[in-house]
């Protein structure tokens, strides 16, 4: 069981008065009894611990003391009545012993109380659970006796442990922040003789403490402001806050109070050690970080003085300087810490400091930058140097890829892809001629670098280096230089001899039209000149235009022979045994023979077209007048002729090697033939007109001969 201590609230005027409330409003002391052995010494103990918490004043009201019986022997009870006379006889002002509803004597237990009420010095009642509240208010009852006062006895024990670590601890930790302050107040005039034990640390974290301690508070402040506000108005029932509690809020916020004070006094101290501390570590670190850079820093730069021979020298030289460069990092990161460091206590410093902090950035600021300075410069050197030999690699490849261009045999398939490739040797050489600039520029660079480089070598003599150096720089430069102008002049040859390609491919390549061009005047030869005319006079023009057509064709059959010699002649100056005219000139011949054969069959048809219709219109045109006669052989020859030409449109073209072809197509030669009919027909109209018209006038004649007669 628990024993619990609880105290009367008390009520305001303007609240209903409770029935059974405690006249003396004395503390109440609950002691529940289990069914289990009870431990007297353990009980014993228990209740001078809770009397050692109410102050004198709540004592001195006097105790109810309720026996909670109901689940133990009345033996027990009794001897527990009996011993509330050794541990508090005064204090008690009333016992009331919780008895159990069927079990108990009421008489021998009564008797016996009685007996014994002198002797014990405090009243004793034997009471029912439900008849406790004639005695006592039921809002200073919990519910296990009918009552309506809300406690929690695990959260009063909990609170009660934290309350008393707090008290403990922050008791100690008073204790030794005092003597902290003491010792640092004691030594701050002489720094230079400081004990050893002037870092000493206190046994708790103040931190903890005080938030251990402002939470108690709040908890005590928060019960006591439910207690005395959380019950107003009505009949309700309100929870009594604990003497213990309202008399520990004083003492909590006092030794809060002084733990404050003490504790800004020790962040004080701690400020100042870790501000000297602080000064310390920055005096030794700055010393290594100058040391160091004064002493193997500096000597790794004096061993490097050379640019390397190639790329890959130069780049072996970067690697090394980068890993000096790592080196130097690690310290410059400690420069630049140790210099915010100082900053920040150079804008916070006391002035006995200000001198010193500032002599040692300096000192730190001077050797950091020079060091720096010389890193940057050997790094500078060292890629230039890595930009020259790289340009000088890749020019060398260029001039080698285009010397390996103009010494290959040079075998282009048409005149496009030698202008392509002569296009590709100008870009070739245009990027030569820009990376020996770019080589130029960059070697200049690189010697102005090395001229200032013995200017940061702390006196050492590099002359005989530097000439090294500097030869051969000049030497790349002059090698690039012949390299490149030897390849010029083989561009030069080259770029003759593939101009003469292409005037040989063009020469070739425009035969080959003239030989589609009179192919096309052949095909159109045959396919559209087919018109004979309607009359003489369009025979004429039809005459003239097909002169006109040969001489077009002869030109062009003149141009390709011309081009077809301008071959041969380029071919002997290229040397280039290989081509000839191939079957160009073969077909050229072929083509114009029979254009020839062509153009002579039409040129025949023509010719006979326009005999054809000069007698044709002359028989329709003079024989129109009346009384004129013409010849009969005018007639004839129209008919002669119109029969050849028939004839001659029904025979086909025949070419040398024996191949045929028509003019036209049927329906055009039939179209044709047909007009030279209908012209027939009207022809011969007309001979029979002046056939009738000669037997007319004989007829006539005979009439009139035998009329005469």
């Amino acid at each position: 069981g628990y024993i619990t201590l609880i105290t009367p609230v008390k009520k305001r005027k303007k609240q209903r008065q409770m029935k059974c409330k405690d006249r003396r409003s004395g503390l109440i002391l609950t002691i529940p009894l289990c069914t289990e052995q009870t431990s007297m010494e353990e009980l014993s103990s228990t209740l001078d611990y809770l009397l050692s918490i109410p102050s004198e004043k709540c004592k001195a009201r006097g105790f109810t003391v309720i026996v909670d019986g109901r689940k133990s022997q009345w033996n027990v009870v009794k001897t527990v009545v009996l011993m509330l006379q050794n541990v508090i006889p005064a204090e008690v002002s009333l016992v009331c012993v919780v008895k159990p509803d069927e079990f108990w004597d009421k008489k021998v237990t009564h008797f016996c109380f009685w007996k014994e009420k002198d002797r014990l010095g405090f009243e004793v009642i034997l009471v029912s659970a439900n008849k406790l509240t004639r005695y006592i208010e039921p809002c200073q009852l919990t519910d296990e006796f009918g009552g309506s006062l809300q406690y929690d006895h695990m959260d009063w024990v909990n609170k009660r442990l934290v309350f008393e670590k707090f008290t403990k601890e922050s008791t100690s930790l008073l204790d030794e922040l005092a003597v902290i302050n003491e010792n640092e107040k004691a030594s701050q005039p002489d720094k230079a003789s400081r004990p050893s034990d002037s870092n000493a640390l206190p046994s708790f974290d103040p931190e903890t403490v005080l938030q251990t301690g402002h939470e108690l508070l709040s908890e005590l402040q928060q019960r006591r402001f439910n207690g005395s506000e959380g019950g107003g108005g009505g009949g309700g029932t309100a929870w009594s806050p604990m003497d213990d509690e309202l008399l520990a809020q004083p003492q909590v916020m006092k030794l809060l109070d002084s733990l404050r004070e003490q504790y800004t006094k020790y962040q004080e101290v701690c400020r100042q050690r870790s501000k000297r501390s602080q000064l310390e570590e920055i005096q030794t670190k700055v010393m290594q970080v100058v040391n160091w850079l004064e002493g193997p820093g500096t000597e790794q730069l004096r061993t490097q003085w050379g640019i390397g021979d190639s790329i890959r020298a130069s780049q072996a030289l970067l690697l090394k300087h980068e890993e000096i460069e790592s080196q130097h990092s690690e310290w410059f990161a400690v420069y630049v810490e140790l210099n915010q460091q100082m900053a920040a206590l150079l804008s916070a410093g006391d002035d006995e400091d200000l001198l010193e902090l500032k002599a040692l950035q300096q000192q730190l600021s001077d050797v950091c930058y020079r060091q720096a300075s010389q890193l940057e410069f050997r790094q500078n050197v060292l890629q230039s140097a890595h930009d020259f030999h790289g340009t000088a690699q890749d020019l060398s490849q260029q001039l080698d890829g285009l010397l390996g261009m103009l010494c290959a045999d040079v075998a282009p398939a048409d005149g496009a892809a030698i202008q392509q490739t002569l296009k590709h040797l100008e870009e070739k050489l245009k990027s030569v001629e820009g990376a020996l600039q770019s080589l130029r520029e960059k070697g200049q660079v690189l010697l102005e670098q090395i001229s200032n480089q013995s200017s940061w070598f702390y006196g050492k003599d590099m002359q005989i280096e530097n000439k090294e150096n500097i030869d051969h720089i000049h030497s790349i430069m002059e090698d690039m230089q012949l390299r490149k102008q030897r390849c010029e002049d083989m561009v030069d040859v080259r770029r003759l001899k593939m101009l003469q390609m292409v005037q040989l491919f063009k020469c070739e390549e425009d035969a080959s039209q003239a030989v589609e061009w009179l192919g096309e005047l052949l095909d159109a030869l045959l396919k559209t000149h087919i018109r004979l005319g309607d009359d003489s006079q369009e025979a004429k023009v039809l005459l003239e235009k097909h002169r006109k057509f040969v001489d077009v064709a002869q030109s062009t059959y003149d141009y390709g022979r011309q081009l077809l010699q301008a071959t041969v002649v380029l071919c002997q100056s290229l040397r280039c045994t290989t081509r000839s005219s191939g079957d160009t000139l073969p077909r050229l011949n072929r083509v114009w023979k029979q254009f020839t054969v062509t153009a002579d069959e039409r040129q025949h048809r023509l010719d006979m077209a326009s005999t054809f219709h000069t007698a044709a219109d002359r028989v329709l045109k003079e024989g129109s007048e009346p009384g004129e006669l013409l010849d009969v052989e005018v007639f004839e020859e129209v008919e002669t002729v119109g029969k050849a030409l028939l004839d001659r449109l029904t025979i086909p073209v025949i070419f040398p090697d024996g191949s045929e072809q028509f003019f036209g197509s049927p329906g055009d030669m039939a179209s044709s033939a047909e007009n030279i009919r209908d012209r027939m027909k009207l022809v011969e109209d007309k001979r029979l007109q002046q056939e009738e018209a000669e037997q007319l006038q004989e007829e006539v004649a005979l009439e009139a001969g035998p009329d005469e007669s």
